[in-house]
């Protein structure tokens, strides 16, 4: 098995999954979403954005999810290394984030599990 080479960084109500420290926000989009699990949302779209940028070089994925008011406050983006398009790779992010089949995809994984007793 494979260390992980994310560092996750929990804060109260708050979580950021990056590729690298410190954190670097050059490309970053933001939404909000119902109440789940802050790291199964994180990675989640962690994947879904890395599928969508694979070919961006020296693209370095960030989402910081938030809990606050009963919603999840996502913040998703990067540091990108080289030559950037910013306002493109806005677009793919934010285009990304307000997809409902994926939306709906991520707050099923991410919903609190009911515990049995």
């Amino acid at each position: 098995m494979s260390r992980s080479r994310w560092h996750i960084l929990r804060e109260g109500n708050a979580l950021i999954m990056t590729r690298r420290l410190p954190v670097r926000w050059d490309v970053v989009a933001e939404t909000t979403l119902p109440d789940g699990g802050l790291l199964r949302t994180a990675q989640q779209v962690r994947q879904d954005m890395w599928r969508a940028l694979q070919d961006l070089r020296g693209f370095a994925p960030i989402v910081e999810v938030r809990r606050s008011g009963g919603l999840l406050h996502l913040r998703a983006g990067g540091a990108v290394d080289g030559k950037l398009a910013q306002a493109h790779v806005e677009t793919v992010i934010s285009e990304l984030l307000s997809c409902s089949d994926r939306r709906a995809r991520w707050c099923r994984h991410a919903q609190h599990r009911k515990v049995v007793a």
